[in-house]
């Protein structure tokens, strides 16, 4: 695990010393921090390039601080090695390419290809490309996968001894067009395919059902096809790691239609709201404040495109539970978590948070139990322009459940 874990760092240290940060998943902003600016009171803000750059000047030049010119390329390619509860260990290579237009976030297209020691096998891609002056932001969540992944059936009421080992395909084409009628006010239109094949339970004896009496998707294949209509406010101003202030809120509804190749018609409604606050007067530290709520109505919607504990876009609600713990027609999740420095120059940081999530029980939107986590994480400055940490986090929920949880980037 040692050696896992200093690869790791040492490989996003380098990334990081260029002028994209790992896994820069939603373009933004370049944004000079305040705390890089010298001050009597505190020492100027460092991050693991500047100290590797101490320790190693030859090897590691210094860097343009200034921002992309436009029209400009910035790619950068990055193994690395990672462990999650979902995977275990995971060997990844992962491509990250920058760039702007006049006026403009940056626009950058993430992409990685992975293998798990749970033989799982991912290849995704996440465009966010943005036009001239913001007029319009273009964004995808690209994947082909083999997944091969622990199912516990519907609702609250199930056990970690209740798990069923299922494996599937699964194809996601997430691509939206949103166009700003006003400054961090969007709207728009898109497309979004859910296609699983091959669906199948490990043990013949032990089918899904056994779990759940639910019977749509849950063996052969299911696709889910739907237009998404999206408005979103955004004033956070970096998605990376969003400053005291920020607000963000995006509404999402997706109608699935059987003229687009849906197997049932059936809508999907998606709230994600995320507040940062600032406690006290002249702290850097923040209290980030998250809520993501997901509801399907209709009939036959399929297993695996309900929502799921761990399955949002950058698979980041649930910390303290394995993907996919709690499913149901509807998913209620809300978290809390308190960012403060650790050193003086913000090289490391730590967090506190809790969460707490229910998913609606079999045959509708009743919601009968939650469950609780919270943990405690360490951060890592790797970037101090674009400010970019690796998160490491601990995690524990009830029933036993507890893991490792690592990130480039604050979790929301």
């Amino acid at each position: 695990m040692r050696i896992f874990l200093w690869w790791g760092l040492l490989s996003a240290g380098l990334l990081a010393a260029g002028p994209v940060a790992g896994q820069v998943l939603e373009a933004e902003r370049l944004v000079v921090p305040d705390s890089l600016h010298r001050s009597a009171a505190a020492p100027p803000e460092t991050d693991l390039p500047d100290v590797l750059r101490r320790v190693f000047p030859r090897l590691i030049p210094p860097r343009d601080t200034t921002p992309p010119a436009p029209g400009h390329k910035y790619i950068v390619v990055l193994p690395v090695v990672s462990y999650s509860l979902t995977t275990r260990g995971l060997v990844q290579l992962t491509s990250s390419t920058a760039f702007r237009e006049e006026d403009a976030n940056m626009s950058s297209l993430v992409a990685a290809l992975t293998y798990t020691q749970n033989r799982q096998l991912i290849l995704n891609a996440t465009p966010s490309i943005w036009t001239t002056g913001n007029r319009y932001n273009l964004v995808g969540d690209w994947r082909l996968m083999r997944y091969p992944q622990a199912t516990y059936g519907l609702g609250m009421h199930n056990r970690p001894a209740d798990a069923v080992q299922m494996s599937y395909d699964y194809l996601r084409i997430y691509q939206s067009v949103l166009r700003q009628l006003r400054p961090n006010l969007y709207a728009g239109l898109g497309y979004q395919l859910d296609y699983h094949w091959d669906i199948r339970s490990e043990r013949a004896a032990q089918p899904v059902s056994s779990v759940s009496e639910y019977r749509a998707g849950v063996r052969g294949r299911s696709v889910s096809s739907g237009l998404a209509l999206t408005a979103l406010y955004d004033s956070r101003g970096n998605a990376i790691n969003p400053p005291a202030g920020g607000s963000y809120l995006s509404l999402q509804l997706r109608p699935n239609l059987r003229p687009l190749g849906s197997d049932a018609a059936y809508q999907s409604l998606l709230v994600d709201a995320r507040q940062y606050l600032r406690l006290r007067s002249g702290s850097k530290n923040v209290l980030a404040l998250w809520t993501y709520n997901a509801f399907v109505f209709g009939r036959n919607a399929p297993y695996l495109d309900l929502p799921s504990t761990g399955w949002d876009m950058y698979n980041n609600t649930g910390r303290g539970y394995i993907q996919g713990r709690f499913r149901g027609q509807g998913l209620l999740y809300t978290e809390a978590e308190y960012r403060f420095g650790i050193t003086r120059n913000r090289l490391l940081g730590g967090v506190v948070f809790v969460n707490a999530q229910s998913a609606s029980e079999p045959g509708g939107h009743r919601f009968e139990q939650v469950a609780p986590a919270g943990g405690v994480g360490l951060r890592l400055n790797m970037n101090k322009l674009s400010r970019t940490n690796l998160t490491v986090d601990y995690g524990v929920g009830r029933q036993g459940s507890r893991g490792l949880w690592f990130n480039f980037g604050e979790v929301f």
